[in-house]
């Protein structure tokens, strides 16, 4: 683990044995072995952790590709691609707005003027 050799570890626990004595020596043994447990515990649940989140991304990924089968049928479209075509549409419709049609979606004919307008003739009412 950490790359050390029994011979530095032999020289680690005589300093220790020195500087501690050897009545605090098991105390202090303990204390690294919780401290060592703890440590060992906090890095399970953090890989625990990485693999949920791995779990709900892969989840949500199937999500999507089902949600996409049933809106679109069998073909499977990208979001990314979906997004960027509607933006393409939007940025369309926003710069010719005059050469949309109407809300029918037939084209508009200019008016004409209506028979009893002033300036305007009928034969009809001539003769």
């Amino acid at each position: 683990m950490f790359d050390i050799g029994m011979d530095e570890f032999l020289l680690i626990l005589v300093v220790a044995l020195f500087v501690y004595g050897p009545s605090k020596l098991p105390d202090l043994a303990r204390a690294l072995g919780r401290g060592y447990a703890e440590f060992k515990r906090a890095t399970n649940e953090l890989k625990e952790t990485f693999e949920q989140d791995d779990t709900v991304r892969e989840i949500k990924q199937e999500f999507q590709k089902a949600q996409n089968e049933v809106l679109f049928g069998k073909r499977l479209l990208d979001p990314n691609a979906l997004k960027s075509s509607l933006a393409a549409t939007i940025s369309a419709a926003v710069e010719a707005p005059a050469a949309a049609p109407d809300k029918s979606g037939a084209e508009q004919k200019p008016e004409e003027p209506a028979a009893d307008a002033p300036g305007t003739t009928d034969d009809a009412k001539l003769y």
